[in-house]
This record gives structure tokens, C-alpha cells and sequence, in this order.
């Protein structure tokens, strides 16, 4: 008999991962490939995917290699154009609340840490989430900030982790039925995880 999933009622948070930001955001691809290993994830354990923009017109679309909401692609509950730092905003809140089920476990990703991601990860907090704030997969322009911002959401309750550990958490079992897909994502990404880590979690 398959296991139940460690995690029963997570959702991914995609924060503003525009064109504009690819020459200013410290090692942004990593961003990008981290948060591309969490999409396939979240197609093979059927997660809900939330995403946002920061004012589109000046700063661009999501960047096109995520292929949110295109043909084969992940298609999300919600892809929000903002000016708020925060996610949190009314549209992507009532999209997120449709979903039922009382709190849930919001896994985000995504720029920059200091700002968008530490307003989002505080009003998710305040309402209840369980909040996990993946430190490969989150940046800023001055790398320096992101140890800062990472320190402060630690201390103001989320859990900071790394994709890979977030991953087997999910499952929490290796009866799962969808474990040797996981096992088998983890795998394909092995080295640019480890190339993500050392870019992004060595500060």
C-alpha cells in the first residue's frame, strides 16, 4: 500500500521572474533552473503554481523558458500583474482561498528576497501558512541582502531550505507513487543543483 505524502496541501509561489531582471538579479539563470526543476515537480505531484509581475509593461513578461500558461506547459491558478511588493494580492489571494482546504504549505521562489519575497512570505505567515523560502531558487541585485532577508524570514517562522530537501519532504515516503519520477527529476538536475547551491547558498 502507497504511503500518503509527507506534505498534503502545498502550492508554489513564482515571484517575479521577469526578462528585465536577467543582467541585474545575482546569478538569476540558477533562479531560473531551480525554478524550472520545481515546475516539473509540481506537474508530476499535481501542486497548484501561483504567479506574479511586477509592473509587466516596464518590466517584461515571465521569462519565456518557464512556459507558464503556454501549450505543455504548467498552467497556474493565478498570474498577476502587480505594483504591491507582496504576491499577496487581492486577485491572487481570492484564486489562492478557491482552492479550499484551510492552511496550506506555500513553497516560494523567485525576487528579490529582500523585498517581494520577504513581504509575500510575511503576509502568508500572518494569515497562517506554513511558508518554505527555497534558498536556491531566491536572489537579489547586491547578493549580500539574501543571507539578511533569508535570516529574517527564519526568525519570523518560514522555513528556509533548499529544493532537493523541499522535494523528499513533499513525499516524505519512497512508497509514494510518484517517488521514482521525483528520484528520477532530481537526477536530470543533479549538476545544476549542485552548481545552483554553490552559487546561491554559500554566502
Amino acid at each position: 500500500m502507497a504511503a500518503a505524502r509527507r506534505l498534503v496541501k502545498p502550492a508554489l509561489f513564482i515571484c517575479d521572474l521577469q526578462e528585465k531582471f536577467r543582467s541585474a538579479i545575482y546569478e538569476y539563470g540558477r533562479v531560473i533552473s531551480t525554478t524550472q526543476k520545481l515546475l516539473k515537480a509540481c506537474q508530476i505531484l499535481d501542486i497548484p503554481v501561483f504567479a506574479t509581475t511586477q509592473l509587466r509593461g516596464k518590466l517584461g513578461e515571465t521569462c519565456s523558458e518557464l512556459g507558464l500558461d503556454s501549450p505543455g506547459g504548467v498552467q497556474t491558478h493565478a498570474h498577476v500583474d502587480k505594483s504591491a511588493f507582496s504576491m499577496f494580492v487581492p486577485e491572487l489571494r481570492d484564486a489562492f482561498e478557491k482552492l479550499g482546504g484551510g492552511k496550506r504549505e506555500v513553497i516560494i521562489v523567485g525576487i528579490e528576497s529582500h523585498i517581494c519575497v520577504t513581504q509575500t512570505t510575511l503576509d502568508l505567515i500572518k494569515e497562517g501558512h506554513k511558508v518554505y523560502v527555497i534558498a536556491d531558487a531566491v536572489s537579489s541585485c547586491n547578493k549580500e541582502e539574501v543571507p539578511i532577508a533569508l535570516a529574517r524570514l527564519r526568525a519570523a517562522g518560514a522555513v528556509v531550505t533548499t529544493s532537493e530537501s523541499w522535494l523528499y519532504e513533499c513525499m516524505g515516503d519512497a512508497s509514494v507513487p510518484e517517488f521514482k519520477q521525483i528520484a528520477s527529476l532530481v537526477k536530470e538536475y543533479n549538476s545544476k543543483t549542485k552548481e545552483g547551491l554553490q552559487a546561491l547558498c554559500r554566502f
